[in-house]
């Protein structure tokens, strides 16, 4: 039988895109925010270090990328000092309030089919709402992270940008409304939520001429402004934190102000990977995707690099490698019996920076699902995340939910160094949920072992793989590399492309002791690397 190419998807983008890597000696910051990366390098030109930028930045983009991550949501940061051979994570995942209760979250009989193959849920009440909250813990985050590994810099400096752009307000272009044009059918059901995000009852739109102007984001500007003087504790223990859980209480929620009293960010030293007898992965280890990014690193370890790049055998080897390294993750969950999958679809976002002493920090944090749990709490201009949609609402289930319970999630950041403790040194990440982890592998790949370039590893198409049953195919992936991917599995050749997203959304920072280099997705419209100048 003569073989049958396999069908090429509708092509939504007719162009060929690239994406400006930065480069320089006084450090770089890499973010799916051109401002928010413009943030971060302004705290290194005056003075700051690379905690000091990333916290700049993260705050910045509460006000710039409200759909991905901000006050009121989780993370990981690993952070590699640059007279250090080991990282050390900051660790403010997600954990499920004291009195959450399995019985608030009744099931249908049904099987949820979106974001999750979990059992429904009336109402949906895990995926938006009050109920779907887990504790905020961003701030208490991004707090440690200062306070362990910043510098003198005053916390009103870190924070003067955020505030500046909360008050002028988000941009109100064509990919603002693309975004909230996806969750405005269960932003409306929310009334603070509506108010900002749906003006007239409709996604804000940008002029058909001229210049988009900016639209406002509640009291965002307000509550940063406070932290900024009474600093970031009192998210926690202060006014922010009573304005917080009279909102959430009245909205229906169960955090409370024992949950935000217990909100603590901690630090301990990386859990590493080794790669090829040759280099160190310092990740942030437990519960995040870097368990299964070792056995896909253990799958691919006598997998030959060609010097000529990535051929059809090793891509076909890779997918069957993360095929079998999902099937084993997700039966740690007991997934298997259920079918239950991982959030592939959420959005997350990850920020990579390097000062110019080589301090390196891979920030990955998230709201979980696109405006998390769509909820902003109209006091404090928050937007809160729907952390318990990473639970399944089995009572009695593996990853079950439970007072205090913290579930699995799919983040990864990483930082790289030569086993030897030399350089050049990396800092790598992306967004993108399960999709998170192949994007990360390939990025790391194709530096180390293949020995590309930061602009040719940044635009190389790449596959996903994002669970036991199948892969996708970026369609300008050669027809012999389609071919035996096809071969070696069930595969859908997709687009990359803006919206759907079919692949995860990475950025990394290759630093050596003259300086260092980085780019971010080429995909994402408002991604960029930006480096300081002086």
């Amino acid at each position: 039988m003569a073989h049958v190419e396999p069908a090429r998807p509708h092509r939504t983008q007719n162009w060929h895109l690239t994406k400006p890597s930065a480069r320089g000696r006084h450090g770089i910051v890499v973010s799916q925010n051109r401002e928010a990366a413009e943030a971060g390098v302004a705290i290194l030109e005056s003075g700051g270090n690379a905690a000091d930028a990333a916290v700049a930045a993260c705050f910045a983009l509460a006000a710039l990328e409200p759909w991905n991550s901000g006050l009121g949501g989780i993370g990981f940061a690993v952070v590699l000092k640059a007279g250090e051979t080991r990282a050390q994570v900051v660790d403010f995942g997600p954990v499920a309030p004291h009195r959450a209760d399995p019985a608030d979250y009744p099931l249908t009989g049904a099987m949820k089919k979106d974001l999750f193959t979990w059992p429904e849920v009336e109402g949906d009440r895990n995926i938006h709402g009050p109920l779907s909250f887990c504790i905020p813990s961003s701030v208490a985050g991004y707090a440690r992270l200062k306070e362990e590994f910043g510098s003198s810099l005053p916390l009103a400096e870190l924070l003067a940008p955020a505030i500046a752009l909360a008050k002028r307000g988000l941009p109100q272009d064509w990919y603002t409304t693309l975004k909230v044009a996806s969750s405005a059918s269960v932003l409306r059901l929310y009334q603070e939520s509506a108010r900002i995000y749906l003006p007239g009852g409709l996604p804000p739109v940008p002029p058909y001429q001229g210049t988009p102007g900016f639209f406002p984001l509640g009291e965002l500007h307000t509550t940063l402004e406070r932290l900024a003087k009474a600093g970031l504790s009192d998210f926690y223990t202060g006014e922010t934190g009573r304005l917080l859980v009279q909102d959430i209480a009245e909205a229906g929620g169960v955090v409370d102000m024992r949950d935000l009293e217990a909100c603590a960010a901690t630090v301990r030293e990386a859990p590493v990977i080794e790669w090829r007898g040759t280099h160190l992965l310092h990740t942030a280890g437990g519960l995040t995707a870097a368990p299964t990014l070792a056995e896909v690193v253990e799958g691919m370890a006598g997998t030959k690099a060609s010097k000529d790049g990535p051929d059809a055998a090793w891509f076909a080897k890779l997918s069957t490698v993360m095929r079998q390294a999902y099937r084993s993750r997700l039966e740690g969950l007991g997934a298997a019996q259920a079918a239950a999958q991982e959030p592939g679809d959420t959005c997350t976002t990850h920020l990579t920076v390097v000062d110019g002493e080589g301090n390196l920090v891979a920030v990955t944090t998230t709201l979980l699902s696109s405006m998390g749990s769509r909820v902003v709490l109209p006091r404090t201009g928050v937007l809160m995340n729907n952390g318990m949609m990473w639970f399944d609402p089995r009572p009695g289930s593996a990853n079950a939910i439970a007072p205090g319970a913290r579930p699995l999630c799919n983040m990864c950041p990483v930082v790289v160094t030569p086993k030897d403790g030399s350089w050049p040194r990396m800092a790598v990440g992306a967004s993108g949920g399960r999709r998170i982890l192949a994007s990360v592998y390939q990025t790391l790949a194709w530096s180390l072992d293949f020995g590309m370039d930061v602009d040719d590893v940044a635009h190389q198409p790449r596959i996903d793989v994002s669970g036991p049953d199948s892969a996708s195919a970026d369609l300008r992936l050669p027809a012999d590399v389609l071919a035996a991917l096809e071969a070696a599995g069930p595969l859908a050749i997709v687009e990359h492309s803006v919206l759907p997203i079919n692949f995860a959304c990475p950025n990394f920072i290759r630093v050596d002791r003259d300086g260092a280099e980085g780019c971010s997705d080429v995909v994402s419209p408002w991604s960029a690397a930006v480096a300081a100048t002086a």
